[in-house]
């Protein structure tokens, strides 16, 4: 059980059957965990179906939709109670291709201790609405720039860790529940020393059903770039809690 899959859901019955088939045809000795959060599409259901017949696939069902953050960190720990060394998180809806797997651990098996799936060096490519390549390329722009980051793919949510970079980062510390929590890792990462590799993908807009990504979550993300860039230059938070 080293190798495993973590994938947050939330309304993703129209993918979620394809996507663990897919995942076990590429990476055949991994598992994988599902971290549902109260999928009102029977997506849970569909999950425990094939959990019953296959026992490389898990489930962690949650009672309310507490966000992408707190269900990637659920389902890290998850992974590692249960003798993960090497652990993904990956997107549902297909925007992330299962066959760019292998690849990414390989890359992990060669010294790094984070991977990531990224759009943004050469080979990679974005496929998706301008509108949505707009916001993804400045927000890149803008991490890297304010917190001097040199990794090309801050907010890429395709990722393969060692088990001890994953203990390494303050994920306890980081309280927020959308898409930031993705620089602040690769922020925390560099910041830790840790070694990190981008491999280039193929970034797909979601094929079927509805994108999660909110105004809110856009406005989460500014205010948490602006905390931790004000206290990389000052030494002090804005708030009372990190992040929080």
């Amino acid at each position: 059980m080293r190798v495993w899959v973590v994938v947050p859901t939330y309304n993703e019955a129209e993918n979620i059957k394809e996507l663990i088939s897919s995942i076990l045809s590429n990476l055949p000795d991994s598992f994988i965990v599902v971290v549902d959060d109260n999928s009102t599409d029977g997506t849970a259901e569909i999950v425990e179906e094939i959990r019953r017949v296959e026992e490389r696939v898990h489930i962690v069902s949650r009672q309310g939709k507490l966000g992408y953050a707190s269900a990637v960190v659920t389902g890290l720990n998850y992974a590692i109670s249960r003798g993960a060394e090497f652990v993904c998180h990956m997107d549902a809806d297909f925007s992330h291709d299962p066959k760019s797997l292998p690849e990414l651990l390989r890359m992990l098996k060669k010294g790094a201790d984070i991977v990531i799936g990224s759009r943004y060096i050469s080979g990679g490519k974005f496929e998706g609405s301008i509108q949505r390549k707009i916001l993804s390329i400045a927000a890149n722009f803008l991490v890297r720039k304010l917190l001097s980051l040199p990794i090309r793919d801050c907010t890429s949510g395709f990722r393969f860790y060692r088990k001890d970079a994953v203990e390494k980062l303050p994920l306890k510390e980081l309280r927020v529940k959308g898409n930031s929590f993705l620089f602040l890792c690769t922020a925390f990462a560099f910041w830790n020393n840790l070694r990190i590799s981008e491999v280039p993908i193929l970034f797909v807009e979601r094929r079927m059903g509805r994108s999660k990504l909110s105004h809110k979550e856009i406005i989460e993300a500014a205010l948490c770039l602006i905390k931790i860039f004000v206290w990389k230059k000052t030494g002090r938070w804005l708030g009372a809690s990190l992040l929080g």
